[in-house]
């Protein structure tokens, strides 16, 4: 939980969020000021300004002409954003019954309003749930992240059955896609073929019905293995 006597403001927080996930890429390198700038849709300037505002704050490791990279306290930070966004995210689509494809926009407001009591009444009436609807980790009132083991579809083999658990690319068009193809996370998979000149693979939901699918989508869903 990060010390509330420093009261971040939402660009800070969005600043730590991005910088975080980011970290998740690439998790010891130093995320470059370019790509951040990229990120936040600002000018490089911009974005260089506020990373210095940070490092003064102790939030960042800032290493001109290479980058930056959380320290403890960001990252306390950035878990404490995410565990709002994610919390918030499953909220709406559980309880107010937003479609899973616009719930981010919505979560980016309220990230940074809501209330650590509201928070918790929430978590406690989803029943501290450890997945947002796209299957992202919600990080625990303690700053943990749950440890889930998670394969690419694209690097199964074929008659493997898995269970569907995140879906990276969260672009409105692309989950409303994914939620025709009835494949939400859940839903239990087994890959048939796998064709890299075609780069598609065909694939048979739990209910037996058979899609074919681009490598490129594939690739954008993580799978658990049964254990």
């Amino acid at each position: 939980m990060p010390d509330h006597n420093v009261m971040a403001s939402s660009t800070v927080e969005d600043y730590i969020k991005r910088i975080y996930l980011q970290q998740q890429q690439a998790p010891d390198a130093y995320v470059p000021l370019g790509r951040l700038a990229t990120d936040m849709q600002v000018v490089p300037g911009t974005a260089t300004a506020m990373v210095k505002t940070l490092s003064e704050a102790g939030l960042v490791d800032y290493q001109p002409r290479v980058g930056v990279q959380l320290t403890s306290n960001g990252d306390k930070l950035a878990l404490h954003v995410l565990r709002r966004h994610r919390l918030l995210e499953l909220f709406l689509v559980q309880t107010l019954h937003y479609d899973w494809s616009e719930v981010h926009e919505e979560a980016e407001i309220l990230e940074h309003v809501v209330s650590d009591k509201m928070l918790e009444r929430i978590d406690q009436l989803l029943g501290h749930p450890s997945a947002d609807p796209h299957g992202d980790p919600i990080p625990s009132s303690q700053g943990t992240v749950p440890d889930r083991q998670l394969t690419r579809l694209i690097e199964i083999d074929p008659d493997e059955p898995v269970h569907i658990s995140r879906i990276v690319n969260q672009e409105p068009a692309f989950l409303r896609f994914i939620e025709r193809s009835g494949l939400t996370p859940g839903i239990e998979i087994t890959i048939d073929t796998l064709d890299d000149q075609a780069e598609s693979l065909t694939l048979t939901r739990e209910d037996g019905e058979t899609l074919n699918l681009g490598l490129q989508a594939a690739s954008s869903i993580l799978v658990a293995r049964r254990e």
